[in-house]
């Protein structure tokens, strides 16, 4: 079920999360998997029969690379640790909590949440003396909407951070002037019932869809955050800055798929979605509890990868990796805030291209 596993340790598997376990360990990394929203009953109807919408689809073996590898020369400062991957299937980052009986659609993500920290903490859970809650993209986002909930689940003398990877989505202009993202958020937000399990500190003075996005949310976590992201986040680009729906005559076609395609204007529209990244994250990196490693990168999720996480070549800023850089953060052994020179300076991107 899991890669490369010690005999010793102890395996478990269940409908939402799956565990790579060494008993005798009291550290543990929790991953909370990706794979985007559903934003309208017909997006959810089909997502339901896949297995990003029921764990009847889910695959029962799945590899543990990249921060979830137990090999010390494939993750130096986590390999060691109890590992939790949290299944996806809600659509709504762990957050939604209503029902569409016509459709038959049971939006629980909040509950499935919930029920998964509750049978880990039976498991042994409360115990553990460091832990890490991490995501990627949807799942880096739920890491972001969860983090001080997940703090308040351990003694104050745990020591609790969180990471975000790729979940850095931001409410921007797509290449036609609208706001498609925002559009998405509303559909997932109003639809799944996500308004009321959103943070408090966001959702008292503004709109519980611009609660959705990160950028109004990281300055008042409380606990210690990471955030890793690409600046030219391809998620983003193929789905919120130049979607096909924002793209009619298909003048984006060539450039969403491959940034070589691109034309100068293009780029400089990207450059503007960079700088808009790091001016929403600039009152977050004042925190010395905080960590951002921000690449300049045509990428998306970093941790889950071992030729990005951790390789001979993976990707750097300066002459650290995102590995250690991590690290580095959640073992206070530097202050990490590490921002790239904008594109095309970074040599060491593993840049996303599509066919």
């Amino acid at each position: 079920m899991y890669s490369a596993l010690d005999p010793a340790q102890f395996h478990h598997s269940h409908p939402y999360f799956q565990i790579s376990a060494l008993p005798s360990r009291k550290e543990a990394t929790y991953f909370c998997e990706g794979g985007g929203w559903c934003d309208s009953i017909r997006s959810c109807v089909y997502r339901k029969n896949t297995r990003h919408g029921s764990s009847t689809y889910m695959e029962r073996q799945i590899q543990f690379p990249g921060i979830l590898s137990n090999k010390a020369e494939e993750n130096p400062d986590f390999f060691n640790w109890n590992r939790v991957k949290l299944r996806y299937c809600d659509g709504a980052s762990f957050s939604g909590d209503s029902q569409y009986k016509a459709g038959q659609l049971y939006f629980r993500g909040q509950r499935i949440w919930l029920a998964a920290m509750e049978d880990l903490m039976s498991k042994g859970m409360r115990h553990a003396t460091q832990a890490l809650l991490s995501g990627c993209s949807a799942g880096g986002l739920a890491s972001i909407l969860h983090c001080d909930e997940f703090r308040g689940l351990f003694p104050w003398t745990t020591k609790v951070k969180c990471l975000s990877d790729g979940g850095l989505f931001l409410d921007t202009i797509d290449v036609s002037g609208r706001r498609t993202l925002r559009n998405m958020f509303r559909g997932v937000v109003w639809l799944q019932g996500v308004k009321k399990n959103l943070p408090w500190s966001c959702a008292n003075h503004l709109n519980p869809t611009l609660c959705f996005f990160p950028q109004h949310l990281i300055a008042d976590i409380k606990t210690p955050l990471f955030l890793l992201n690409a600046a030219y986040d391809m998620w983003q680009i193929q789905a919120s800055l130049a979607p096909p729906s924002a793209d009619p005559h298909g003048h984006w076609h060539a450039c969403r798929k491959n940034y070589a395609h691109c034309t100068l204007s293009q780029i400089q529209f990207f450059q503007g979605f960079r700088n808009q990244m790091l001016n929403a994250v600039k009152g977050f990196s004042r925190s010395n509890k905080n960590g951002l490693f921000i690449n300049s990168c045509f990428a998306h999720c970093q941790t889950e990868r071992q030729d990005t996480w951790f390789a001979q070549r993976s990707p750097h800023i300066g002459n650290k990796g995102v590995a250690e850089s991590v690290g580095n953060w959640y073992f206070d052994r530097a202050d990490i805030k590490a921002v790239d020179c904008p594109f095309p300076c970074d040599k060491t991107c593993h840049n996303l291209v599509f066919k």
